[in-house]
């Protein structure tokens, strides 16, 4: 036999001496819930090999809990598929099966939680639990809150999870007689109220709260927990907008069919408890990133800046100082990044100037510009952005964003000093970053109109300019200036799907349109040029069709244009109602058509002759209701009055069509005419 090497040798001895626990062993630690975390926190750090402590960093405890048997593994899937389809008779049936699902679960909590495959089922038996259920599932994680925080797939289960108990917790504060019944099980366990429970939870979570901040999956947790413990709303986790969830989680749940029930997007009431659990956690982290006295040093600086900038720890930061002024009128978190000087300092200024120019930074002092009090996101603006307010935002992707949010949030007098900075540059900054012009126009607007004649020319210098050639397609068209429709997926058959370069533009000429009615008219005016199929494309398309809508304003556009616009409109009226984004625009014909009852009529009798085809459609039942069709039909006179009265609703100033007829007394006392029309025999 050949002889050993010694570095070969060297290494069999450390994985011999720093093995971890096999999956038998660890199996142990999920099938009880006396394991305390203590033990928790010994069995975690014994599992990596202590000449590496970057990859203990990185991957947290251990969150191996053992795995299902095939047995186990298959009831506990056809139970998901059971709960998603949901074909239970009655809500009773439902409980039971419930209930059934989690007894075969208990001991196995902890393996269902971190399985890629049942996580999803200890989801769904979250959102569907009843009190005394719920804190079942609760109390089986004792021990293990950290661990499971720390893992991709039992992080979501724990999320859904603290939801659900705020929930509850509200319910037992507002209601002092509200009790859980006790468990009809063989133990007779009987639990403590749910805020008791939450506070455990923390006590446990509060010696790793530190690395939870920049931990990958962790982190989403201890931002629920903020969020729970101030008293904030509750993001969904499926929405666009969710600032809990990931772009990729929100997908995937999307996929996967896996919704939040009511107790999601809201805010809760929570008992006074939870304030001081918060203020103690914000204690306790601000120790840590100080010095052992609480001093607060350039090397602390130094670290924490270097949190706001990481693309994990950043969005904790951003929530700590959003909700560190409830209890802390002081703002320590803001100081420990910012200084208080009115002066400008070195080290602050390269650290604004790399926040405006990095994409995490940018977010990271946009949303601190939002939250903060304004006379910290003034000091920033005066010292560091007030003289390159241009140059900043043609930065597309950073500092225009911060920029924008400088607008919103800004006192009057700032706010009128980057408009006219930015306003001689509109068309320039628009060429790459159409959303500036949207927080143009609103700043414009909140200020009173300010500098609305110079931006309108800017504007319609960029989208609309005189100078073109008439006779090309191009020319004079703001649709193709700035909905792009040649290039766009107006028309295609397949994949018809807007994108959000598309919705983007949509937006900011529908802003466009409600800021001046120079641009109405001009939108009118280009959608006419169009060939009548391609108009009536963009009534079909997904985001086009709400330009059609927002210049469908009575009021705002002269008769001569909206009989143009309701001859090419009125071809397909009966398409248009049984589609789902072309329902809208025949919904708001109905008011577009005020005093023109000729227009109207025909209309009513398009739908009238289609009817079965409107009928048999869900969106043609909403126009055939919003048209008042079966008035029309059974009572035509009666829907003729209700049109005379809408009229005389959106044109109160106007004449009536026919003047009032005049009566008389004669000797009798009856009423007689006086005009000299004939009655009708």
């Amino acid at each position: 036999m050949g002889k050993t090497r010694g570095r070969r040798l060297q290494k069999k001895q450390k994985e011999t001496e720093f093995q971890p626990a096999t999956g038998k062993d660890q199996e142990s630690y999920s099938d009880g819930n006396s394991a305390t975390a203590d033990n928790n926190d010994d069995y975690s750090n014994n599992q990596y090999n202590e000449d590496e402590p970057s990859n203990s960093n990185r991957n947290g405890p251990n969150t191996f809990f053992g795995v299902l048997d095939t047995q186990e593994l298959e009831y506990f899937k056809q139970a998901e598929s059971t709960i998603a389809i949901d074909t239970f008779e009655n809500e009773e049936e439902k409980n039971i099966f419930i209930n059934s699902v989690i007894e075969e679960s208990r001991g196995k909590e902890l393996k269902l939680a971190t399985s890629q495959i049942c996580s999803k089922l200890m989801e769904r038996l979250i959102l569907e639990s009843d009190g005394i259920q719920l804190k079942k599932i609760f109390k089986s994680f004792d021990g293990f809150f950290y661990n499971i925080s720390c893992q991709k797939y039992s992080s979501h289960v724990l999320e859904t999870l603290l939801v659900r108990s705020t929930a509850l917790v509200e319910k037992e504060l507002l209601t002092p007689s509200f009790e859980i019944e006790q468990d009809t099980g063989a133990d007779q366990a009987v639990f403590a109220p749910m805020e008791s429970m939450f506070l455990f939870m923390l006590n446990e979570l509060k010696p790793k709260m530190k690395e939870m901040i920049s931990h990958q999956y962790a982190s989403h947790v201890f931002r629920l927990i903020v969020l729970i413990l101030s008293s904030k709303k509750l993001p969904s986790s499926t929405m666009a907008n969710s600032t809990l969830r990931s772009k990729k989680s929100k997908i995937a749940r999307k996929m996967i069919d896996l919704k939040d029930n009511d107790d999601f997007n809201k805010t809760y009431q929570t008992p006074d408890s939870f304030k001081l659990e918060l203020k103690e956690i914000f204690q306790k982290l601000y120790f840590d990133f100080t010095s052992k006295d609480n001093s607060v040093t350039s090397t602390n600086i130094t670290k924490f800046r270097e949190l706001c900038v990481d693309k994990i720890a950043s969005p904790v930061i951003q929530l700590i100082i959003q909700t560190e002024g409830i209890f802390d009128r002081d703002r320590k978190f803001w100081f420990l990044i910012f200084s208080k000087s009115p002066e400008k300092d070195p080290k602050e200024e390269s650290f604004t100037e790399y926040l405006l120019s990095d994409a995490v930074g940018s977010h990271f002092l946009q949303n601190c510009i939002s939250f903060t009090k304004p006379k910290y996101a003034t000091r920033l603006y005066n010292l560091y952005m007030k003289d390159r307010v241009v140059k900043l935002s043609k930065r597309d992707t950073t500092g225009a964003h911060v920029i924008q949010s400088c607008l919103q949030n800004l006192g009057d007098s700032q706010v009128k000093e980057i408009l006219g900075q930015i306003v001689p540059e509109l068309s320039i900054i628009l060429n790459s970053n159409i959303d500036f012009g949207i927080e143009v126009i609103n700043a414009s607007v909140k200020e009173g109109d300010f500098m609305k004649p110079e931006i309108v020319s800017q504007l319609i210098k960029k989208y609309y300019p005189s100078n073109n050639n008439k006779d090309e397609d191009n020319g004079n068209n703001i649709l193709e200036s700035c909905l792009l429709l040649n290039s766009s997926t107006l028309g295609n058959t397949k994949d018809d799907w807007p994108t959000a370069e598309e919705r983007r533009r949509s937006i900011f000429l529908e802003k466009l349109i409600d800021y001046d009615d120079t641009f109405l008219n001009i939108t009118i005016e280009s959608m006419l040029k169009l060939p009548k199929e391609r108009f009536l494309q963009m009534c079909y398309h997904g985001v086009f069709s709400h330009v059609v809508e927002s210049i469908l304003q009575v009021k705002r556009v002269d008769t001569l244009k909206r009989k143009l616009l309701l001859n090419i409109l009125c071809t397909d009226i009966v398409g248009l109602s049984c589609n789902a984004y072309g329902s809208h625009i025949v919904d708001k014909l109905w008011e577009f058509t005020s005093k023109l009852t000729l227009y109207k009529e025909r209309i009513a009798k398009s739908l009238d002759e289609e009817s079965p085809k409107i009928k048999n459609s869900g969106y043609g039942k909403k126009v055939w209701k919003n048209w008042n069709m079966e008035t029309y039909v059974r009572k035509n006179w009666d829907w003729k009055r209700i049109i005379r009265e809408h009229d005389l609703e959106v044109f109160p100033d106007s004449k009536p069509l026919q003047p009032k007829r005049k009566f008389s007394k004669d000797v009798n006392g009856d009423s007689k005419r006086t005009d000299n029309k004939r009655r009708r025999k």
